[in-house]
């Protein structure tokens, strides 16, 4: 979906900007994205939810896919609620002035001082993925003289046809509660007791990059037949989460998804969830999602700088480029492929095929393989697309490199949304032992 504009220079464009002249002002290696990509994204969720829903719900950002105060500001101003999963991420968005009340808060293992600031704070839910996390929460709501509002997450069993590291409803996950051998509805029955949490409703979430409709419709399916079995403990949910997970595209082997088609996915889940309170006699919950990846991913490319090159007769091209796995670790994690340019020769027929390697001091450092290219030159700039979720937000200073700054493109202008890294920041909380006498 996301269009790969060329200019008359020949030269890639994102948001109207030519490339070439960003890496010039900005340097490499450069996250860049795409603002009017992602406040589309944001709208066509909501737009849905409002059209197909009566807007009885929230979409909510999931923002572990690119956490900053730029984006929550975003999210704030297109009307969205946030997902947040640690307290580095509850502090940022509470920084950018989120309203706390529009803020969910997961994670398998909350630690205590965070969920302190989220009861502090006031955040709209909790979701307890533990007994032990629950009688922590129940008594920090009760020193802080409140009831938290919660959910619980529950695992539908429902296996997502993805990378294993990201299915999150495997029978085997470290997330939630089985809906099948019994404990999500025990856990119930516990929470119910807990005096200073208020049971809401539940979350499910099956997994990432996922592109079939019939996933997300049979855990729906599965959540509401739960959902019913809770009857005879009195209990109705009021609020449901059925996560996010929408997948993008990264190579042509991946479905170019439109607008338009994301907005039929999310309809085609609305439409499972009306159509099981109808069937199952419950009322409809106030429903929630919280698409990232397909939000910000395809929004955001990488730019960079090739440098060495080197080949391997008969064996292999590798082009080395000024960043690697420190800031593009999902090749080196899960094998993960993309697609790439040369920015600045964007018009050229690719004539070989290469693999992108990184600076770092590792072998396995590649920004991926299998690349086809134009004959590449030192200097030439290197544009690598889908890098807008999970990339940034999972950066690292690993060989002492600099994490790259943020570009974020509106009518053609780019301002920082992360500045530059300086080395003075890489020893800001370094300390020299003192030296024995």
């Amino acid at each position: 979906m996301f269009e790969r504009k060329i200019n008359e220079k020949g030269r890639l464009e994102i948001g109207g900007a030519d490339t070439v002249e960003l890496a010039k002002k900005f340097g490499t290696p450069l996250y860049v994205y795409d603002e009017n990509h992602i406040r589309n994204m944001m709208r066509v969720y909501r737009e849905t939810l409002q059209n197909e829903y009566d807007g009885n719900g929230l979409v909510l950002y999931a923002s572990k896919a690119f956490s900053c105060m730029g984006m929550y500001a975003i999210a704030k101003s297109e009307g969205l609620g946030a997902d947040v999963v640690s307290g580095g991420e509850l502090y940022t968005a509470l920084t950018a002035g989120f309203p706390p009340e529009k803020i969910m808060m997961h994670g398998n293992n909350k630690l205590k001082d965070e969920l302190t600031l989220a009861v502090k704070s006031n955040v709209g839910w909790i979701v307890v993925d533990s007994l032990y996390e629950a009688d922590i929460l129940n008594n920090l709501a009760q020193e802080a003289g409140k009831v938290q509002n919660i959910l619980l997450r529950i695992n539908p069993g429902v296996e997502a046809h993805t990378h294993s590291f990201v299915q999150t409803a495997t029978p085997d996950s470290k997330f939630g509660f089985s809906v099948a051998d019994g404990s999500a509805k025990e856990t119930v029955k516990n929470l119910l007791t807990k005096t200073n949490l208020c049971l809401k409703g539940f979350h499910c979430h099956i997994g990432s990059q996922i592109f079939e409709k019939q996933s997300f419709v049979l855990a729906a399916e599965k959540c509401f037949s739960f959902l019913a079995d809770l009857k005879e403990l009195d209990f109705e949910a009021e609020v449901l989460n059925l996560g996010g997970g929408y997948g993008i595209r990264y190579t042509k082997d991946d479905p170019d998804l439109s607008f338009s088609d994301y907005a039929d996915f999310f309809k085609s889940l609305i439409d499972a969830v009306k159509s099981a309170c109808v069937n199952r006699n419950l009322k409809r919950p106030y429903l929630c999602i919280e698409p990232g990846r397909s939000i910000v991913g395809e929004a955001g490319i990488t730019l960079y700088t090739v440098g060495a090159i080197k080949e391997i007769k008969g064996i292999k091209k590798y082009l080395a480029v000024d960043g690697g796995m420190f800031e593009s670790p999902r090749y080196c994690l899960y094998g993960s492929k993309y697609e790439a340019v040369l920015a600045n020769r964007a018009n050229e027929e690719a004539t070989e095929v290469v693999s992108i390697a990184g600076k770092c001091c590792e072998s396995g450092d590649l920004i991926g393989e299998g690349f086809n290219l134009p004959a590449a030159k030192s200097g030439d700039i290197l544009a690598v697309f889908s890098t807008g979720a999970y990339h940034y937000s999972m950066a690292s200073n690993y060989n002492r490199n600099l994490v790259p700054p943020v570009v974020l493109i509106k009518d053609k202008k780019a301002k920082y949304l992360v500045k530059p890294q300086t080395y003075d920041d890489l020893i800001r909380n370094d300390v020299l032992p003192q030296s024995e006498k």
